[in-house]
């Protein structure tokens, strides 16, 4: 196994990292403080490809691997870890469209969302289905050639300021499970969408997040993804991805947040000497880097499982997701101590990279679940080549 990257992942972290330092890093801590949606900036990556970074090529995106795509968000999500988070969703709805919707779907709606004209929300979580989305109650009821949905949504990342949900909604009866559920593609302004306040969140500040409520909304039937009754299976494929971009975006923030401890503990002197030179924090510092590099490897080979159509894919998925988030959150932690007093005011971006990775432990399924997916696993036959 080569754990070197390749000649164009190099070319593309390098694309990325100078995108990020230049149309990133220098308004993050603005965009925090502002509650900004940064769009334009989406619509710039956009151009650089970063809408569509696993799209297919023939629908307008690069058509790169999940293991490009880590390479590329890391980077990202090392400028901010927000605004990187919300590119990886977009990403995610895009791909679930591209990969799952009829041609037709496909052409009037993904090269627009590839090219960040268009941006696209993931709406699944709702008030009474969180961890249990297979609860969702959102209705969408055949009528003719069209579906007439009525529900809502909660937590929606961009909604409000996005222009497609790509939404779950439940087709079969009140008793049908996770069997009953059709995704849908839904434009953001049709006639009984409507949207909530932009929830006060402690990190994320630059997306909007907000409740979605739909009331008759009719939408083409052309506009669902796959059969009726697939969509739970199809929201479950795009998570196994979004699981891995999720755990890559805490991946930068705590790459970022170590090189900024390394340099304080150069530059910061305390009883006449650097604070380098303390071995407790020199051995602080160690298990951080450590830390940091084993939830790497673990995100690089859920990627690779992914890529390989591997059987095992969802539990390195999973496993990925719950330790790299975890991990990395400490690395953050840990950043934020090593600069005292300064780590916890604004002038220093890492109580921004605190509150910004701190929500990477709830979302796209939360840690517990993440556990819950694993442990099912091991207590099934064949474990130990799964893991091996």
């Amino acid at each position: 196994m080569d754990f070197n990257l390749t000649e164009d992942q190099l070319a593309f972290r390098d694309a990325a990292r100078a995108f990020a330092e230049k149309a990133m890093a220098p308004y993050a801590g603005q965009w925090d403080v502002d509650h900004t949606f940064p769009v334009e900036v989406m619509k710039e990556a956009g151009e650089m490809g970063f809408m569509g970074i696993y799209t297919p090529e023939a629908l307008g995106g690069m058509g790169l691997s999940r293991m490009d795509t880590s390479v590329i968000v890391e980077e990202l999500a090392m400028a901010c870890p927000s605004t990187a988070a919300f590119i990886t969703i977009h990403n995610m709805a895009t791909w679930m469209v591209a990969s799952f919707a009829s041609d037709d779907l496909k052409r009037e709606f993904v090269p627009r969302l590839a090219s960040g004209e268009w941006l696209a929300s993931y709406c699944l979580t709702e008030p009474g289905a969180g961890s249990d989305a297979a609860s969702l109650r959102t209705r969408a009821v055949r009528d003719g050639d069209s579906y007439v949905i009525n529900g809502s949504k909660m937590f929606i990342s961009g909604a409000g300021a996005t222009d497609v949900l790509v939404l779950m909604a439940r087709t079969g009866d009140a008793d049908s499970g996770a069997k009953g559920i059709s995704t849908f593609v839904i434009p953001a302004n049709a006639e009984g969408v409507s949207y909530g306040k932009n929830e006060e969140k402690m990190g994320w500040h630059s997306q909007p997040t907000r409740l979605v409520t739909l009331e008759d909304v009719r939408i083409p039937a052309s506009n669902r993804i796959g059969n009726e009754g697939d969509g739970f299976a199809i929201a479950m494929k795009g998570l196994d991805g979004g699981r891995l971009n999720i755990a890559t975006c805490s991946l930068g923030g705590a790459q970022a947040a170590l090189l900024r401890a390394r340099n304080y503990l150069h530059e910061r002197q305390q009883f006449g000497k650097p604070l380098a030179a303390f071995q407790a924090l020199q051995f602080k510092l160690a298990d951080m880097a450590t830390n940091l590099v084993a939830a790497r490897q673990m995100v690089r080979l859920g990627a690779f499982k992914l890529d390989a159509g591997d059987p095992e894919a969802t539990l390195h998925c999973a496993m990925a997701k719950r330790f790299a988030t975890d991990a990395c959150f400490e690395v953050v932690n840990e950043a934020l101590q090593l600069h005292g007093g300064y780590g916890y005011i604004r002038e220093y971006p890492l109580e921004r990279y605190v509150r910004d990775l701190r929500v990477h432990q709830i979302l796209e399924g939360t840690n517990e679940i993440m556990r819950l997916i694993i442990a099912r696993r091991m207590l099934e036959d064949g474990v130990a080549e799964a893991i091996q």
